[in-house]
């Protein structure tokens, strides 16, 4: 009598359906060669070729901006402003491990990152200097002649016994009114 397929226990179940799948796949592959053509079946395999996954290292670069600042400067004069050292930006190489899937980027990690330009900063120079007072040249009396007799509160002769605060170094010819009193025997010259 016949055993049914419930009759046949799990492993002998397995082994019928292997047996069945390699009689369907060997009849499957003498037909090709045969020329023929067959369906594939379940147990056929189908081969998916595979993306190559691949690594290169890239590098990037990037700038780094100048940094700015001031100083004082006294040969420049009081307000005034001069840029003394022109900034420049410096530049860093960043380098990354990249992966590939085909021709798809799928990942970076940076893996070093080196300056590769140092940033020169920007100098502006603020002027400080301030020119000193101009003396005025001294005014002349003009009651004398001859020599330049200040004008101030009193005007004694140099070297004589008088104290200031100007003295003139005569001899100083009186024109006019003689009024800090140099010419003291009144001949009309003073300091003699």
């Amino acid at each position: 009598m016949a055993k049914k397929w419930n009759d046949y226990t799990g492993r002998e179940k397995v082994i019928g359906v292997m047996a069945a799948a390699f009689a369907v796949f060997t009849i499957g592959g003498i037909a090709n060669a045969m020329g023929g053509t067959t369906a594939p079946s379940a147990t056929d395999s189908v081969q998916v070729p595979a993306q190559a996954v691949r690594y290169e290292e890239v590098e990037e670069t990037e700038s780094i901006p100048f940094s700015k600042q001031t100083r004082e400067d006294n040969t420049i004069n009081l307000g005034e402003e001069k840029v003394t050292t022109v900034g420049v930006d410096g530049i860093k190489t960043k380098t990354y491990k990249v992966t590939y899937l085909g021709e798809t980027e799928t990942g970076r990690e940076l893996i070093r990152e080196v300056v590769t330009k140092e940033p020169i900063g920007e100098v502006t120079s603020i002027g400080t200097y301030v020119a000193p007072a101009r003396v005025q040249s001294q005014s002349c009396d003009s009651n004398y002649s001859g020599a330049c007799v200040p004008i101030a509160s009193d005007v004694d002769c140099a070297g004589g016994s008088g104290n200031g605060p100007a003295y003139v170094s005569g001899p100083v010819n009186v024109i006019g009114s003689d009024i800090y009193d140099l010419d003291r025997d009144g001949n009309g010259v003073g300091c003699e």
